[in-house]
């Protein structure tokens, strides 16, 4: 049954605004112009203050309080676009992030025994709240040196055997699966389909369907098509509350119906890819609340509903006999699929 994670902190408080030197100013979205004018404001007079040696205190709470109010208004009233804006926000955390926030431990396994090693799926092995587990997920890079070299987290199929073989791993020492999604799509180059980009994706979507272990997939940022689903095959498929998960990314639906990414923003809402819609459909079980304002304003917050969400959910997995589990994986994703049109004209012909 799909759940929605109760946020730990979301008072009416005002927010607190971080100092930040100007290399690591936040990077500020279109929709996010009027609260980086109300933030610049609060700064100018905090500075002020601190200059001058007049009390502003008043004000500012004033300013902090419209700032909150603004704030909690933009993020709980996001189109489906704006969405997937804030899943790629340059400052969103990323699988290294994460493994530095919620694990004690990680060692980084290598290579998929077949041609090498990918950079953009990361695999090793994990102790996460007390669990010990194999954590395998996407990783875009942060500067353009490692976002090369990480093909923007756009994996190729090696990446893809590499996650299998140490899924296998995962079963042989039965250790849970733990799998981070953070993808617009796998790989579309010529070297990659020529070494079985779409085989390997399936092959991992097989073997993911009977491993005889738990696994848990999360979609923390970007869940784009095959890329997504060749490590989204789990007992429990759950995303973050700004991210997107779809079969394709809106603008490479645009391209397909339109020549261009004009109707990318439209296209969007069409798709029913926010964790709001998914999560309505049946296609994931849960959604974990991110700080307000998004993952990018407070990282260190949304590593730690993701944690909590990790270790309760494992938690309950591991109580599962292991027959049971996977047979209901396989119903899961069997029944996977809702009609809107007929839910709708079943709920009006209910309600008349």
């Amino acid at each position: 049954m799909a759940e929605t994670l109760a946020p730990s902190e979301r008072s009416d408080s005002p927010v607190a605004l971080p100092s930040r030197p100007a290399a690591q100013a936040r990077h500020v979205l279109e929709f996010e112009k009027p609260l980086a004018k109300l933030e610049q404001q609060i700064q100018e007079l905090e500075a002020l203050q601190a200059q001058k040696q007049v009390d502003y205190s008043r004000e500012l709470r004033q300013l902090r309080t419209n700032y909150t109010s603004l704030l909690r208004k933009t993020y709980n009233n996001l189109s489906a676009w704006e969405t997937v804006q804030v899943a790629r926000h340059p400052q969103r955390p990323l699988f290294k992030d994460y493994v530095e926030m919620i694990c004690r431990e990680f060692r980084e396994l290598h290579g998929d025994r077949y041609f090498g090693d990918d950079p953009a799926i990361k695999c090793g092995l994990a102790r996460l709240g007390g669990h010990k587990v194999m954590l395998i997920g996407h990783h875009k890079g942060r500067d353009t040196k490692e976002k090369i070299q990480c093909y923007f987290g756009c994996a190729h199929p090696e990446g893809y055997r590499k996650a299998l073989r140490c899924m296998k791993l995962a079963e042989k020492f039965n250790l849970p699966v733990v799998c981070l999604i953070d993808t617009q799509g796998a790989y579309p180059g010529i070297g990659a389909e020529e070494r079985g980009q779409a085989e390997s994706i399936a092959r991992n979507m097989l073997e993911m369907s009977r491993l005889r272990t738990p696994i848990l997939s999360i979609v923390t940022g970007e869940g784009g098509s095959g890329g997504a689903l060749g490590i989204g095959v789990a007992d429990r498929v759950a995303m973050m509350e700004f991210a997107w998960y779809s079969v394709i990314s809106p603008e490479a639906c645009s391209a397909i119906l339109f020549k261009g990414n004009e109707a990318a923003a439209q296209l969007a809402e069409s798709l029913k890819l926010t964790s709001g819609h998914l999560r309505e459909l049946g296609v994931i079980d849960a959604v974990i609340p991110e700080p307000l304002g998004g993952a990018h304003r407070d990282t260190h917050g949304a590593a730690h509903q993701l944690e909590q969400y990790i270790v309760k959910t494992l938690r309950d997995l591991k109580r599962c006999k292991i027959d049971n589990l996977l047979e209901r994986r396989y119903e899961k994703f069997r029944n996977l699929g809702v009609v809107a049109e007929e839910s709708r004209r079943q709920s009006a012909k209910a309600a008349g």
